[in-house]
């Protein structure tokens, strides 16, 4: 995996199948990326693709791929249940072997003064890419959400986009562009109707409010399949494995007297993160073994 970069771009739709089609095409046309995998919710109204390659080919496919998104996706006609700021809503560069954390964060700096002075979207640097405390975090710029956010860069100089215009695009509102780590984005269904089930158990595991380590999480409801979900990212495997998340919700749900339908993994685990897992039972709806990172990889050639 000498010199190969991840890229996680998270877009806001999840039900037209043209448009997903269109972004995977524009990922596939670019030489030296592959397409890992890609996640779509139609309640979260959102797609997750996985893409990796070398650092140069991944600053054009990135950038190309958000281009194409602002042309498809209209923020103004759009409702999901998850979080979101813009057409292609977050912008992660992740470093695998033979890449650092370094190149991650040039290449979001790079890309992101690209998007701001092409295609007049602001932009926002987070996590290892941000120089500002304030707004590291992607939960501090989400925060209240999109209006709230359009009010914070209209009155307060310390919230100005790190690249674009101080206002967001009409239709493609603003991006996150960031460098990170691996994360693991992992998802348990709850058999309700109550999204305040879903919503307490995820305010009682998160890190925030001194719940498990290292983990973000939220509840959400699922009307077409008239269940409710706790969403989590857990960022730092180590602190908090996979089936440690899982037996928590679990616990916190039977309390409540409720069952989990299933659980999910949103994009690609790395190797390691399954391994800890130790055979624990998750109820994914999938075999975790073809959705691990080194699986897609060896796959596309890119061992």
């Amino acid at each position: 995996m000498a010199g190969i970069v991840e890229s996680i771009p998270n877009f806001s739709e999840g039900r037209d199948p043209g448009v997903l089609a269109q972004l995977e095409h524009v990922v596939a046309g670019t030489q030296g990326v592959a397409l890992l995998d890609r996640h779509c919710d139609v309640d979260h109204h959102r797609c997750v693709l996985t893409l990796a390659g070398s650092v140069e080919s991944m600053q054009e496919a990135a950038f190309s791929v958000v281009a194409k998104a602002s042309e498809l996706i209209d923020l103004t006609h759009h409702a999901g249940q998850h979080p979101r700021l813009g057409a292609c809503d977050v912008l992660p560069f992740v470093p695998l072997s033979g890449s650092t954390m370094e190149q991650c964060v040039r290449l979001a700096h790079d890309v992101g003064a690209r998007i701001g002075r092409e295609l007049r979207i602001p932009v926002f640097l987070y996590e290892e890419a941000c120089e500002r405390p304030s707004r590291k975090r992607l939960e501090q710029i989400r925060k209240g959400g999109p209006e709230a956010l359009m009010k914070r860069m209209a009155t307060d100089p310390a919230w100005a986009p790190d690249f674009g215009p101080s206002e967001p695009h009409p239709t493609a509102g603003v991006i996150a562009v960031g460098a990170r780590h691996p994360l693991i984005a992992f998802n348990v269904v709850l058999q309700s109707h109550d999204v305040s089930v879903a919503r307490d158990i995820a305010g009682s595991i998160r890190a925030s409010n001194r719940g498990l380590p290292a983990v973000k999480a939220i509840g959400l409801e699922l009307k077409s399949q008239g269940c409710v979900q706790v969403s989590m990212n857990l960022i730092n495997y180590h602190r908090t494995p996979v089936h440690v998340a899982f037996e928590h919700v679990k616990r916190a749900a039977a309390v409540k007297g409720v069952a989990v339908v299933k659980s999910e993994l949103v994009g690609l685990i790395p190797q390691e993160a399954l391994a800890q897992t130790g055979g624990h039972d998750l109820q994914l709806d999938v075999s975790t073994q073809t959705q691990t990172l080194e699986h897609r990889l060896g796959q596309c050639g890119l061992e």
